[in-house]
């Protein structure tokens, strides 16, 4: 049975075009993968289907869901199609939940929107049981808790059993798993398979990672500037990449930029023995306090010139680290010194020290301050100085940072809003650069980037470590870039180093089982002859 038919669909919004010509189509049973970059069109051809499209969209074509033409459907007939027959699980699952509502009255909301007969203690009964189903049992997650009491991979359970409580045909999954541990990207990964499999339904998997579709994928379209350039059954797709940009996705997954070993073996940085705890709250009013360990007697060093990479799941305490190292956590015991320099916690951090580490986040746009400048922006940091640069001497700087990263001296003009996510990683790149540090600490600095955009930063900070002398470390829950960047890895769980070794060696004969259970959680591309 065909639950998706598309043809011929053009999009444009308020004049612009954004899908030209696309047609595919999907069978119950079956899942699609639509891989492309942002900016591709795929996330738009998922809301097409599902009709939430911004105001000034015109569509042009045919869309059938279960052979229902959405385009000239009324907008009561979509809100009884939407969750019933076909639905969605969204990329961020805390902006697509409700924080003041808790996750049984979500998941019972769906239900009785669409069954107004049914009690609200039926539809509680019902939501349990889905939430059973998406891997949440009551018995450890009951459906008085809130989002903000759940883990990033427990959340997009419950908004996959949002998705599935109508228990729809078609289900649509736009990048469910970006933001997410491998492991428990995995687990994700394995419960929707599942739940294809139970209900029969059709899923539509949206993502611009090639080796997470290729994993789940029946059939494969590939999209570019709003049109599908490569498409067919996932096996003949990977073992032919007729299209080159296809091939270019298929490169950049793959990319390892060229870098040069280091050399010395001073210490840059080193760690012994450092403990970092958080009181919880009181059970009672007079029972003793309680603690929490986040980070538990963790002793490691870096070298200068190296990269060192740092994996582990959420949780696992590798930010509370590296806010450790930073002096932006007060720490209860252990010992930090940057080139023989003893780094204090908290609000006693020595200038002299803070300007030889920066960072570089996650997130470039939220870093930033969008009402400011760009030139303002990666000047930031001179504020450590005692004796601020001249204007001068602040221009040259950030015009030397701005070339350092690739970009023009005029991007100093702009705001943060102007860029595309790849350029507002560069800004944030150069305003690590400002100070000439020694120490670069970059956190999941590449995990929200298109693969291609992903290969271009890891080539230019492998280019920075050889023509500034750089040293990185590098937190990431994505094994595949902490092999392509670094020279030595350190695995953390639980607030323990539990592995540490060379790169190679530890991800080609793992010691510990939990480092073993992270490399067979990564996705793994399926091998092509071509390359």
């Amino acid at each position: 049975m065909t639950l998706l038919e598309i043809e011929g669909l053009s999009l444009s919004i308020n004049g612009s075009p954004i899908l030209k010509d696309i047609s595919l189509s999907l069978k119950q049973g079956r899942i699609l993968g639509v891989i492309g970059e942002s900016g591709s069109g795929k996330s738009m051809t998922a809301f097409a289907i599902m009709q939430l499209l911004p105001s000034g969209s015109k569509a042009t074509g045919h869309l059938r869901v279960l052979g229902f033409d959405m385009l000239a459907a009324s907008e009561d007939d979509l809100c009884k199609m939407r969750g019933n027959d076909v639905s969605i699980v969204f990329q961020e699952p805390a902006t697509a939940l409700n924080p003041l509502k808790t996750i049984g009255d979500q998941v019972a909301e769906a239900i009785l929107i669409h069954e107004p007969s049914t009690t609200r203690a039926g539809a509680q009964v019902r939501a349990q049981t889905t939430l059973e189903r998406c891997e949440l049992p009551a018995e450890q997650f009951p459906l008085t808790l809130y989002p903000h009491e759940l883990s990033g991979g427990q959340r997009q359970r419950v908004v996959i059993a949002l998705a599935i409580a109508l228990r729809p045909k078609l289900l649509i999954a736009d990048e469910p798993t970006t933001a997410l541990d491998v492991t428990t990207q995995a687990e994700v990964l394995q419960l929707l398979k599942r739940l294809v499999t139970e209900d029969q339904m059709g899923l539509m998997l949206v993502s611009h990672d090639l080796a997470v579709v290729a994993g789940m994928a029946d059939d494969i379209v590939i999209m570019k500037n709003g049109e599908i350039v490569e498409s067919g059954v996932a096996t003949a797709v990977f073992q032919q990449l007729r299209h080159p940009y296809t091939r270019a996705l298929y490169a950049a997954s793959e990319h390892v930029p060229d870098r040069t070993p280091p050399r010395s073996t001073a210490r840059l940085l080193s760690v012994t023995n450092l403990v970092r705890d958080y009181r919880l709250p009181r059970t009672a009013l007079f029972a003793a306090p309680q603690y929490f360990r986040a980070v538990d007697h963790v002793s490691f060093d870096i070298f200068k010139g190296e990269s060192l990479g740092l994996v582990g799941e959420s949780g696992c305490g590798k930010s509370t680290l590296t806010r450790a190292i930073l002096g932006l956590e007060t720490v209860q015991g252990g010992e930090m010194y940057l080139d023989g320099m003893p780094i204090a916690g908290g609000r006693h951090v020595d200038r002299k020290i803070r300007r030889r580490m920066q960072a570089v986040f996650q997130d470039p746009y939220g870093s930033f301050n969008p009402r400011h400048r760009v030139d303002r922006l990666i000047s930031e940091p001179f504020h450590l100085y005692e004796e601020p640069p001249s204007s001068d001497e602040k221009n040259e700087a950030v015009v030397g940072a701005l070339r350092a990263v690739g970009l023009s001296p005029e991007d100093q003009f702009k705001y943060i809003h102007e860029f595309s996510g790849g350029q507002r990683q560069r800004i944030a790149i150069a305003r690590a650069l400002i100070t000439q540090p020694e120490l670069i600490l970059l956190d999941e600095a590449t995990s929200a980037l298109d693969v291609s955009i992903r290969a271009q930063i890891l080539d230019l900070l492998a280019e920075l470590a050889n023509s500034y002398g750089l040293t990185y470390l590098f937190i990431s829950h994505d094994l595949s870039v902490v092999r392509a960047i670094t020279d030595r890895v350190l695995v953390m769980r639980d607030g323990r180093i539990v592995e540490e070794g060379k790169t190679e060696q530890v991800f080609s004969a793992p010691q510990h089982p939990y480092t073993r259970s992270l490399i067979d959680a990564s996705p793994v591309l399926p091998k092509n002859a071509n390359h």
